[in-house]
């Protein structure tokens, strides 16, 4: 069951985030040549979990946090699910809560590298704006803008109908 998030899951949610970069990641942030930034990863958290306008929900396991996401009025900001869930549906869970708590258009960020996440959204109904910007740790990879649309005219069913 999803729960708010809290102060004191700040050090759980760094290391969730950590646990599913290291795996999803590596390709793109060699570890050996960009260590990962817990200092600054702890402080986004700290900076979200502070933002009123900003929702985030967990899903505690026995040992570990197994999944976060969170998100504001208009925009997925971050979404994670511990590598050994992968594949189970934990994602589109979470998206789909978050998206049904958001009114209109839904917008999100995805690292252009991160293919496993770009076929999920892709898959799920997300488009891509054509935004492109660089990302904000080094090596600074593009990231690209996508958007899910429950009013989009051209999927009859309404978000996340065609998926499974």
């Amino acid at each position: 069951m999803l729960r708010p998030a809290g102060e004191d899951d700040l050090l759980d949610l760094l290391e969730l985030e950590r646990d599913a970069n290291l795996v999803a990641l590596a390709h793109v942030y060699p570890p050996a040549t960009y260590p990962y930034p817990d200092d600054d990863v702890l402080a986004r958290w700290r900076i979200v979990l502070d933002d009123p306008d900003c929702t985030t929900l967990v899903l505690d396991g026995v040992t570990r946090l197994e999944a976060v996401v969170a998100y504001d009025r208009s925009s997925i900001r971050h979404l994670a699910v511990h590598p050994d869930l992968w594949g189970t549906g934990l994602a589109r869970v979470l998206l789909e809560e978050a998206c049904a708590d958001i009114a209109g258009p839904v917008f999100l960020w995805c690292l252009s590298d991160n293919h496993r996440a770009r076929g999920l959204y892709e898959h799920l109904g997300w488009r891509l704006t054509g935004v492109e910007e660089e990302s904000e740790f080094p090596p600074h990879p593009t990231q690209l803008e996508y958007v899910l649309d429950p009013l989009r005219s051209d999927d009859p069913e309404g978000s996340f109908g065609g998926g499974t």
